[in-house]
C-alpha cells in the first residue's frame, strides 16, 4: 500500500467521519444532563434541507450553516416542549421528532432534489497540509471539518474541567439533589436539547454544504442512528467518541479502500458494513449490561419535575 492511497483513506475517513462526530458531540451533552433524544436522524435531515435552501438561494454558506443550526434547533425545542415540560416519554417522543423531521425534510426539499451547488473547498493550510500521510487528513480539509477540531476540544474542556460541565453531569446524575443544590434542572436540560439539536443541525449542514453539495431525500443514511450508538460505545466518553466517530467513518469508506487494493468484493457488501458494524457493537456492548449502566447517566431517560 502507498503513501498516496494511506493519505486518501485517512483523509476520507475524517471527511466520514465528521457529521458522526458533530451529531454524537450533541447527544452526548444532550444525554449527559439526562435526556435521550432519539430524534437525531430527523433534525439532521431537517438541517440538511434548510442549510442547503438557504445557502443555494443567498449564495452564503454560513448564513446556511447558521440556519441548519437554528433549524436542529427549533425542532429539538419541540422535543424539550413535549418531553421535559409537558412529561412525555423520551423514547417516544424522539422517535416522533425523527419521524416528523424526515417527512417535514422530504416534503420541504422537494423541488430542491439534484440541483448544483458550490459547497465547501479544502482549505490547506501552508507547510502543515505537506506532512506525510496525516498532513492532508487533518490540515487539507474543509472549513467544517476545522470547526469540528475546534467544538471537540471546546465540549471535551467544557465536560472535563470546567464548572457548566460539572452542572451538566449532576443534572444527568441525580436532578434531585441537583434541584436541592438551587440547580435549575430543567432549564439546563433543556439548553443542552438545545445544544444537541444546533450540533444536529450542523452535521446536517456538512452533509448538504460540504460533503456532497446538493440536497437528495434521506441523504443522511442513518448517520443519527449510528451517532447514538456511537455514544453508548464510547462509555459517554468524549475521547472516545472522537476515535469512534473516526472508526465508523473508516468504515464507510472501505468499499473506495477495496477497490483502491484491487480486491474483488462487491461494493454493496461493503456499504453495509458501518450498520452491520453498529448492530455488532450494540450486540456486545448488550452482553455486558452491568458495566455499561456503570458509565451511563443514572437519570438518563428518566422524567423528572420539581417536587417530585
Amino acid at each position: 500500500m502507498d503513501m498516496d492511497l494511506i493519505s486518501n483513506i485517512l483523509f476520507a475517513t475524517v471527511r466520514c467521519g465528521t457529521p458522526l462526530l458533530l451529531v454524537a458531540l450533541g447527544e452526548l451533552v444532550c444525554e449527559k444532563s439526562g435526556v435521550l433524544n432519539l430524534g437525531q436522524e430527523g433534525m439532521m435531515l431537517f438541517g440538511a434541507v434548510v442549510g442547503f435552501i438557504v445557502a443555494f438561494s443567498t449564495g452564503s454558506l454560513w448564513l446556511g450553516v447558521l440556519l441548519a443550526m437554528a433549524a436542529g434547533m427549533l425542532l429539538s425545542s419541540l422535543f424539550a416542549l413535549v418531553a421535559l415540560s409537558f412529561n412525555a416519554n423520551q423514547v417516544a417522543t424522539g422517535l416522533a421528532l425523527t419521524i416528523f423531521g424526515v417527512g417535514l425534510s422530504t416534503f420541504i426539499g422537494a423541488a430542491w432534489v439534484g440541483k448544483p451547488l458550490a459547497g465547501f473547498e479544502p482549505l490547506a493550510i501552508p507547510l502543515l497540509s505537506g506532512l506525510p500521510l496525516v498532513g492532508r487528513a487533518l490540515f487539507g480539509q474543509d472549513a467544517l471539518v476545522y470547526l469540528s477540531f475546534v467544538l471537540f476540544a471546546v465540549i471535551a474542556w467544557v465536560i472535563l474541567k470546567s464548572r457548566v460541565g460539572l452542572i451538566v453531569q449532576a443534572v444527568g446524575e441525580n436532578p434531585d439533589a441537583a434541584s436541592a443544590m438551587g440547580l435549575p434542572v430543567l432549564r439546563v436540560r433543556t439548553l443542552a436539547v438545545l445544544f444537541g439539536g444546533a450540533m444536529a443541525g450542523l452535521a446536517g449542514a456538512y452533509l448538504s454544504l460540504a460533503y456532497t453539495p446538493m440536497w437528495a431525500e434521506n441523504m443522511s443514511a442513518g448517520r443519527g442512528w449510528i451517532a447514538l450508538a456511537l455514544v453508548v460505545f464510547a462509555s459517554w466518553r468524549v475521547w472516545r467518541l472522537l476515535l469512534g466517530a473516526y472508526l465508523f467513518g473508516f468504515a464507510s469508506i472501505l468499499y473506495l479502500v477495496a477497490q483502491g487494493l484491487g480486491l474483488a468484493i462487491p461494493s454493496n457488501l461493503l456499504a453495509m458494513l458501518p450498520y452491520v458494524a453498529t448492530i455488532v457493537v450494540l450486540v456486545l456492548l448488550s452482553r455486558d449490561a452491568i458495566r455499561t449502566r456503570l458509565y451511563a447517566p443514572v437519570s438518563l431517560g428518566q422524567p423528572w419535575q420539581p417536587g417530585h
